[in-house]
Formats: structure tokens, C-alpha cells, sequence
């Protein structure tokens, strides 16, 4: 190993996956070095840096959707619908496909000490993910989404943040060891910004790979995209951010450039039918989308960042974790609701088996 390597080398585990990345080595390398520091650290081969632990940083809200023929105009109504209940919340819905995925997760959220919270940590617990850093509150009630689902599997969505708004840089702080100790970090913007910040300052600074799905739309800040990782748009919030609209490949490498250029890592800018396109400082591609008929599209972006998230967490380049991704997502969009249609890590990996998107 040259001397400048070793001169650089982290002393912190979760920093392993950047130094591998700083001398252009694959992630497997951070990974393989992580296994022989271990005990010379002091830390156990089973520590949560070491196995890959993704923290979700998110909102968690009980979903209230309707399937209806078609989305209703202002004033109209439209019945013969059919309603179901499901948990969501883009944090959730984040945390529970990384666990289906495989991943190893730690939840950190604001839910009411009501009946819908206590039915969010029930179904955070059967899916083996971590709520001991879920702050429960009497103050608000727990977040609800109204979802309509019309025929073609396209949604209209109103949330009441409800204890989502509670999630302070304070909260934050207190978890600062959980973060400090994880590999990747996965926040959203349906909680405070404060909360999104603090949590994505302290996983860059212990340099732990940090996910921002910038959703529901908003401006921020270079300052804060400086310290993402990898970001993963939707078309419209790539618009938002850029003042590009993505809609062929000029246009989606322009507004590729115009992220890059305000500090982030990758752009994976999801396109639904489409696919996705990636993009680095070093190399862009579109992937395509998987063949399959939409049943709900609810979630399908939550399903993608939480499957990504392992991928990296797993030490996955980052083109092939984009592709582990795309098939999860593909696949949650064919079963109704955002949790429950989660694929979990056998199915994605029958599917990735089959000839799909180079």
C-alpha cells in the first residue's frame, strides 16, 4: 500500500467506504479493511458500522388511501372507490423497504403516543428495524397522508405532518452516536429542514455516506447538497433544484451538471417508466425501467432510496446499487399501498436474475 494511503487511512470505521472511494478503490476495500481494524480498534466484528447500518432520518405517517376510477376534479366527487388503510410516511416507508431489502436499520422519527403510532412501532418491529430512537409525543397526533389512486396507478396526495413536526435538530443531536456509527445515512424533507441538516452535518462530518431524496420538493441550500452523497430527484424536483426540466437526454445531462456543479456526489434522478438517470463526475447512464404493469406508484420512490441504501450499505457500486434499486421499485409498483408493497430481498433478487435493463 503506498505511504499516502496509509498516512490517509480513517480512524473512524464508517469513514472506511470514503477513504476507499478517495483512492479510487472499490467499496469491497473500505469493507475489507473495516474486518481487520476491528479489533485493533477495539470494536467487535458485529459492530453496526461494520454490518452495514443505514439510519433513516424521516417522517411516519398512517395512509388513508382511496383507489378511485379517476382523480377528482376541484369540487367533484368521484365514488365507487375502494379505501384500505396502510402505514407510510416517507421515512417509514424508506426504513421498511432497506429492511425488506436486507439492510440493517435504525428508524429515527416523531410519533404520537396514539393508536396509529402505537400501530407504526408495532409494524417497525415485526420488520426487525430499530425504534429505540423514535421520539413518541402526547403533543401532536401521528402523522396522516389522504392518498387517491385513480386507474392508471397515478396518486394525488395531502399529508397532515401532525408529530412529524416535532423532529428537532435537538432530537437530532441526541442520536448523534447511532449516526456517527452507521454507514449510510437516508433522510427526506417531510420533517423539519433543521432536523434534515443537523442529521446530514453530523454523517458527513464522520464521513458516512449520506442519501437525500428531496422530496416533497423544496430549494436548499449548496451548503447542504455539498454534503450529499448521492441525491435521487424525481423529474419535477430535479426542476426545482435546477430550473431544468428534465424530458430527454440533453436536457436530463444538463440538469445533471447543474446538480453536480452545487457539490453532490451522483445525481440519480428517477424517471418512473423511463428508468433512471445516473450520473457522476466520471460517467452517466440511463438505466431502464423494468417491463410491468403499475397496480399503485405510491412509495415506488421510497422503495427505490431504501433499496439504494443497502446497496451502498453493502458496499454495491453505486451503477449496480442504482440497478438493485430499480428493481425493487419495480416491483412495489404492481401491489397496492407504500409499506406493503416493499418487495423483500429474494424477490429482488429473482427478478435481477431474469435478462432485465442493462
Amino acid at each position: 500500500m503506498a505511504s499516502s494511503v496509509k498516512s490517509a487511512m480513517p480512524n473512524r470505521l464508517c469513514d472506511l467506504l470514503s477513504w476507499a472511494e478517495r483512492f479510487d478503490l472499490p467499496p469491497a476495500a473500505g469493507l475489507a479493511v473495516q474486518r481487520k481494524l476491528a479489533p485493533r480498534l477495539g470494536m467487535a466484528q458485529n459492530d453496526s458500522a461494520l454490518m452495514g447500518t443505514i439510519v433513516v432520518v424521516g417522517s411516519s405517517n398512517a395512509d388513508l388511501v382511496i383507489k378511485a376510477p379517476r382523480l377528482p376534479k376541484p369540487g367533484e366527487t368521484v365514488t365507487n372507490g375502494a379505501f384500505f388503510r396502510a402505514r407510510g410516511g416517507k421515512g417509514a416507508n424508506q426504513a421498511v423497504a432497506a429492511a425488506r431489502a436486507g439492510g440493517r436499520v435504525v428508524l429515527i422519527a416523531s410519533i404520537g403516543r396514539d393508536a396509529l403510532g402505537d400501530d407504526a412501532i408495532a409494524g417497525f418491529e415485526a420488520e426487525g428495524i430499530d425504534t429505540t430512537q423514535v421520539r413518541r409525543t402526547a403533543e401532536l397526533p401521528t402523522g396522516v397522508a389522504l392518498i387517491m389512486v385513480d386507474a392508471a396507478a397515478q396518486n394525488a396526495i395531502a399529508v397532515a405532518e401532525g408529530a412529524n413536526a416535532l423532529l428537532s435538530a435537538r432530537d437530532i443531536r441526541a442520536c448523534e452516536p447511532v449516526i456517527a456509527a452507521a454507514a449510510v445515512l437516508v433522510a427526506q424533507l417531510e420533517i423539519p429542514l433543521e432536523a434534515v441538516t443537523e442529521a446530514i452535518a453530523i454523517a458527513h462530518a464522520r464521513g458516512c455516506r449520506v442519501i437525500l431524496n428531496p422530496a416533497p420538493a423544496r430549494d436548499l441550500s449548496d451548503e447542504l447538497l455539498s454534503r450529499v452523497s448521492v441525491l435521487t430527484p424525481n423529474a419535477s424536483e430535479t426542476e426545482r433544484l435546477t430550473g431544468i426540466a428534465p424530458h430527454d437526454d440533453p436536457s436530463l445531462g444538463r440538469a445533471a451538471d447543474a446538480l453536480l456543479a452545487r457539490g453532490i456526489g451522483a445525481a440519480v434522478i428517477t424517471l418512473g417508466a423511463s428508468g433512471v438517470f445516473v450520473a457522476t463526475a466520471e460517467r452517466r447512464e440511463r438505466i431502464e425501467a423494468w417491463p410491468v404493469v403499475p397496480e399503485d406508484t405510491t412509495g415506488a420512490g421510497d422503495v427505490f432510496s431504501g433499496a439504494l441504501a443497502v446497496g451502498l450499505a453493502d458496499g454495491t457500486p453505486l451503477f449496480e446499487a442504482v440497478r438493485f434499486a430499480n428493481a425493487a421499485a419495480a416491483l412495489s409498483v404492481t401491489r397496492r399501498g407504500a409499506q406493503p408493497s416493499a418487495p423483500r430481498r429474494p424477490e429482488i433478487t429473482r427478478l435481477l436474475e431474469r435478462r432485465g435493463p442493462a
